[in-house]
């Protein structure tokens, strides 16, 4: 198994703390893997095996539990009572009202717990509801560039730029790596993830009757990552494309269908939104936000991969990765003026903007233009896929988006 540290060690701060560790995220980004690298890592640490609780129910061996009492019962027969156990619960929705076993075992036993479930049953919004507050969530991505370097193999003398270009067309689902690079077999792959991820965690889950038209918003989502999205956009473009009828759209049905579908793909971790805020004004704007993409690789499986998105692409990576790293991430807008990023800690703030290139007077005028209109003094960065000597324009930085990306 390869290493996902960045997961792992968020994991380890929150090791032996008194809430449930809750790992949500997209099919297959490796949830499961995750938790077999956790326990490995408390047996390595010297963590007696009495004391890890390992139970996958996906295996026949934990079959027989099909209710909480069930599952209560088992952890109370192999707990260990001197010191503490760690239970380590996967794939835990098939067990009927799991939750009320969790929250049990968090009063009754010394014990710390780290769950992960099929998102159609255990998803972030539910949260706070099941386990009364009582959790933490590690939102999982797949792949960032440098875990992909590290999970494939590459054909010898492959530049970074080689490698960022496979990145940029395969996305980072983990098991792409399996695959060497086919691209056929990896658009057969990421298909049945997808396609499971639709009527699993989105068909099924929120009982859509209409899913061709859940279908044809997801596709309009991934076909405008990076733009400004309303919900009356899409639904003006499906009625121009004759996919909604007219009058159902003067009802208001479709605004209300479509915006469900949407919280139903965030939902299930396909996609993620950010809203607008006003710089100057310091307030959240209502209209006008943007989605985003949990993998390239499914983006181009349902679209094709097309050369001239590559700004937006690149833009979508630079959102993964803020993410990744634990921004709270908003588009800027300053006067008329868009900022692609601001990205905020609690102790940090910095503005990016990304482009594919700032070659020329004209080009490299408006890419700055947005964050030369801001007047406060947090860092202004433009991430570029140039390779240039010149690193700042009036305190300004530039940078190599593959640089930022290798960089933590």
């Amino acid at each position: 198994m390869k290493n996902r540290d960045i997961y792992l060690n968020n994991l380890l701060k929150h090791k032996d703390k008194g809430v449930i560790k809750v790992i949500t995220g997209i099919r297959r980004c490796g949830k499961s893997t995750l938790l077999k690298l956790f326990a490995d890592k408390l047996s390595s640490s010297g963590v007696s095996e009495k004391n890890i609780i390992q139970m996958n129910f996906e295996s026949l061996e934990f079959d027989d539990i099909k209710d909480y009492k069930a599952l209560y019962n088992c952890i109370k027969s192999r707990i260990y009572k001197k010191t503490k156990t760690y239970i380590i619960l996967d794939e835990i929705q098939t067990v009927e009202k799991w939750e009320k076993a969790v929250n049990s075992m968090l009063v009754d036993f010394n014990a710390d717990i780290y769950i992960t479930g099929s998102n159609a049953f255990l998803l972030s919004s539910e949260l706070s509801t099941l386990l009364s507050g009582r959790y933490v969530e590690i939102k999982m991505l797949p792949l960032s560039f440098i875990e992909f370097l590290d999970f494939n193999t590459f054909e010898r003398n492959s530049s970074d730029e080689d490698k960022f270009d496979l990145y940029l067309r395969y996305g980072g689902m983990p098991i792409v790596a399996e695959y060497s690079f086919d691209r056929e077999r990896i658009n057969e792959i990421l298909s049945g993830i997808y396609s499971t991820v639709i009527l699993k965690d989105v068909v099924e889950r929120n009982k859509i009757l209409d899913v061709a038209l859940l279908k044809r918003v997801a596709l309009f989502l991934a076909d405008n990552i990076g733009n400004n999205t309303s919900v009356n956009n899409i639904a003006n473009y499906l009625v121009s494309e004759k996919q909604i009828n007219s009058s159902v759209k003067k009802g208001n049905l479709a605004h209300k269908t479509i915006d469900n579908y949407i919280n139903a793909l965030e939902n299930a971790f396909i996609t993620y939104s950010i809203r607008r805020y006003d710089i100057k004004g310091k307030t959240y704007l209502k209209t006008l936000g943007k989605y985003y993409m949990a993998d390239m690789g499914i983006r181009n499986m349902l679209l094709g991969y097309r050369d001239i998105d590559k700004g937006h692409m690149l833009e979508n990576v630079v959102f993964l990765e803020l993410f990744r790293r634990r921004y709270f991430i908003s588009i800027g807008k300053s006067e008329d003026k868009e900022i692609d990023f601001i990205a905020v800690k609690p102790n940090e703030k910095i503005y990016y903007q990304v482009a594919e290139t700032i070659v020329g007077e004209e080009t490299k005028k408006r890419e700055l233009a947005p964050l030369q209109s801001i007047s406060d003094n947090y860092r202004k960065i433009v991430l570029t896929s140039d390779k240039t000597f010149i690193n700042s324009y009036d305190g300004i930085e530039v940078k190599n988006i593959i640089d930022f990306l290798l960089n933590r």
